[in-house]
């Protein structure tokens, strides 16, 4: 018997997680974005990091054939972007300051942390792909982070 999709749900949503902002471009230019929890650091040495994608996601046909991405790491003050980039809009990007980073990809303005990628590896995650990327270029600012636990936002107390 297969395990209950809710209950599944239910007990992962008890892992509080960051919410970041994955950006590129496709082949047109065209920037793309959309809000992302399941990131995470996965070597040091090389510096390799995973993002997964629901492979119905417009995103996912773009890094299916991108060479480069961008993880934007929220921070606490930047509940709106995330609410922005997880909508159906035409254009997420639409008031939002960025700049270029030597991946070509968004790198949002005055979020917690960035990090640069060219795409090593696109593996089978069931509904979802999993993307590694190489980090290419990196930088972090202090704040505090915004996380997502058990369906909502939540800040960090310290």
């Amino acid at each position: 018997m297969p395990f209950d999709p809710a209950k599944f749900r239910s007990v992962v949503g008890r892992f509080a997680s960051g919410i970041t902002i994955l950006t590129a471009c496709d082949e047109s230019g065209t920037d793309h974005g959309m809000t992302v929890s399941a990131f995470c650091s996965l070597s040091l040495e090389p510096p390799l990091v995973l993002v997964c994608v629901e492979r119905i996601a417009e995103m996912h046909d773009v890094l299916a054939t991108a060479s480069q991405f961008a993880i934007n790491i929220l921070a606490s003050g930047q509940e709106s972007i995330s609410r922005r980039f997880a909508e159906r809009i035409e254009d997420r990007f639409d008031g939002i300051g960025f700049a270029r980073g030597l991946s070509g990809a968004p790198l949002l303005h005055g979020t917690l942390a960035h990090v640069e990628c060219s795409i090593k590896k696109r593996l089978n995650g069931g509904d979802h792909s999993i993307f590694i990327g190489e980090v290419i270029d990196a930088e972090a600012r202090d704040d505090r982070p915004l996380l997502y636990y058990r369906g909502g936002y939540a800040q960090l107390e310290r």
